[in-house]
């Protein structure tokens, strides 16, 4: 059921998302630092659909974390040696350290998705794997490690639009390949197999948090509301309360006007002669929040435009199967960003 409640069309405005965007980037920073001191242990699992923006959401998300703090897995097919284990061993080795984020650009739960449809693991096996997955991840939370768990959710439509897009790009066309498009037409047959990996690994420990990844700014804001809610938990602090869309727009849109103001404040202050109105004028709230505008100026020029959630063309291997015909599978983290054409 948790597919069926996703509303895919939610959206959110590149005003909207440039106000709430280093406001989640602060404060997942300051939890950051205080889930190391607590010495917290977070694992955050990012599962979803080819060209649905995992790569591109794991960028943003580490972009100001201290690099001491975390570590990104990207789930690869197995070695030969990792072959000859449980299948569950090499997951082990990737856990983090006490107080670390560990961030899973694809997982565990490959033996449930690619390994059933493309009959790469017997049936009992995978069938089996709900149960050995659930078994995993309650032995972590029993050690009090936080599981925070993704599936990104596009639709077929729109997966097949930005397969599209990069294909007829002469520079990117070789992103997509024959098992991309392949895949691609067995859409049916993995969205069969996600549902039943909801539905049998969503637990209260570990639950399932279905993103709607249509538009990039509303899915990387999403990702991080949900991270900074999931570790205030973890902490015992108070948790951060989320205006709605609306609100949060029209809020954007008073701290913007508010902005423009300060701004054309500040320049008239600087223009005028001396001998007038402004030679007296000293109001240190307008002196910080002129001081706070530059800093947001600066930062996002230092971000290169945070609200374009520019393309990502990081490729990773997707594991196969534990049976020795392991299968590399090109994984597609790019997203449709704003710049290209709307449906």
């Amino acid at each position: 059921m948790l597919l069926e409640k996703t509303d895919l069309s939610l959206a959110l405005s590149d005003r909207a998302f440039k106000y709430i965007y280093h406001q989640q980037r602060q404060r997942l920073y300051d939890l950051a630092i205080a889930a190391f001191e607590e010495r917290l242990p977070t694992i955050v699992v990012f599962e979803g659909w080819d060209a649905a923006g995992k790569g591109t959401i794991i960028r943003y998300l580490t972009r100001r974390l201290d690099p001491r703090g975390f570590k990104v897995v990207s789930t690869q097919a197995p070695q030969s040696h990792e072959l000859m284990m449980p299948w569950l061993w090499r997951f082990w080795m990737q856990l983090p350290r006490r107080g670390q984020m560990a961030i899973f650009d694809r997982s565990w739960y490959g033996r449930v998705m690619i390994e059933r449809v493309e009959q790469l693991t017997p049936i009992p096996d995978w069938i089996r794997a709900y149960e050995e997955i659930n078994q995993f991840e309650r032995t972590l939370a029993d050690d009090n490690t936080l599981i925070i768990k993704f599936w990104l959710h596009i639709s077929e439509v729109e997966q097949l639009r930005r397969f599209s897009l990069l294909a007829q790009d002469p520079a990117r066309a070789w992103e997509v390949t024959a098992e991309d498009w392949e895949r691609h037409r067995k859409y049916d047959a993995y969205l069969a197999a996600v549902r039943d990996m909801l539905n049998n690994t969503s637990t209260d420990y570990a639950p399932w948090t279905v993103i709607p990844a249509t538009d990039p700014n509303y899915r990387l804001y999403a990702v991080l509301r949900t991270i900074i809610n999931g570790i205030e938990a973890a902490l015992g602090e108070r948790p951060t309360s989320w205006a709605s869309v609306d609100k949060l727009e029209e809020e954007a849109r008073e701290a913007t006007e508010g902005k423009a103001a300060r701004k054309a404040r500040k320049k008239q202050k600087k223009s005028a002669p001396a001998g007038n109105e402004y030679d007296d004028y000293d109001d240190d709230d307008a002196d910080d929040a002129d001081d706070a505008d530059d800093a947001d100026d600066a930062d996002e020029a230092d971000d290169g435009d945070d609200a374009d959630n520019g393309d990502d063309n990081t490729n990773g291997a997707r594991e196969g199967g534990d049976n020795g015909n392991a299968v590399v599978q090109i994984d597609l983290v790019h997203e449709a960003n704003l710049a290209e054409p709307e449906e």
